[in-house]
């Protein structure tokens, strides 16, 4: 039974719209489409609208965005015999599309394992020292390890950040006491510098006071002041040398047994 005009129209129709969507392609800005044709690489197409060849063409969409691979908790044996866990961020993006396709089967999965082995080699060749005060120079040294085994494939490694350092517990309480310990190193040469200073200063006020006869007088009385404003109910202080030297100064300008008229105590 011969079909209907229309219903070869809409086979035909059909047949049309399968064999449009097979040939023609778009591809975003941040994409590119890896062309074979007949098994032979033809080049990165893109971005836009092309058309290809049905059945002789076949397309490979490769991302072109940075990527954030998480390095999983690695453990590792520091140069100086520390057991620790590591974890990291790696950030790369594809430059070569063909290269990600050819060179390399899977190029998120080979990156992830380099990045997990090159982890725990640069921690094995470090001590715990640099890898807790040279953060960003063992950063470096992953990044560029990483990126150049990375290079074949057509990958640029920009960035190899860690992320948390786990030491064991026996580690974090040494690390903790000799924490305290240089605190309270600091702590005592800072008191012994100040001591040395005032002592410095008590020698110089000294030497000042040797030499000026009032400077001590009026350092008393200032002391005496100072006393005073304490609100004692007693106060008990020696006489200073110097005034009754002074006192002895003045009596012996006098006659000795003679009242303020000059007549003797007996007289009369």
């Amino acid at each position: 039974m011969p079909l209907p005009d229309f219903t070869l129209i809409i086979l035909i129709v059909v047949l049309l719209l399968a064999v449009a969507r097979a040939a023609i392609k778009i591809v975003p800005e941040y994409e590119r489409g890896v062309i074979f044709r007949l098994g032979r690489i033809q080049g990165p197409m893109g971005p836009g609208l092309f058309v290809i060849i049905p059945i002789v063409d076949q397309m490979v969409r490769v991302d072109l965005r940075v990527v954030t691979l998480d390095v999983p908790t690695q453990e590792a044996i520091t140069r100086d015999n520390v057991t620790i866990k590591v974890n990291a961020v790696c950030y790369f993006r594809v430059v070569d599309p063909v290269a990600a396709i050819v060179n390399v089967s899977n190029y998120l999965l080979a990156t992830a394992q380099i990045a997990q082995t090159t982890l725990r080699s640069v921690m094995g060749q470090s001590e715990l020292d640099e890898l807790l005060s040279q953060r960003d120079q063992i950063n470096r040294q992953l990044q560029q390890i990483i990126d150049d085994q990375t290079e074949p494939w057509g990958i640029k490694v920009s960035v190899v950040e860690l992320k948390d350092l786990e030491l064991p517990q026996t580690m974090q309480r040494a690390m903790a006491r000799q924490a305290e310990a240089e605190r309270e190193k600091r702590a005592k040469v800072i008191n012994a510098e100040g001591e040395l200073q005032a002592s410095e200063q008590l020698a110089h006020a000294a030497r000042v006071m040797s030499t000026e006869g009032g400077a001590m007088q009026l350092r008393y009385l200032q002391t005496l002041k100072d006393i005073a404003a304490e609100h004692n109910s007693t106060i008990i202080f020696p006489l200073p040398i110097e005034l009754l030297q002074g006192m002895f100064r003045l009596e012996g300008g006098r006659p000795s047994g003679s009242n303020t008229n000059g007549t003797p105590p007996n007289a009369g």
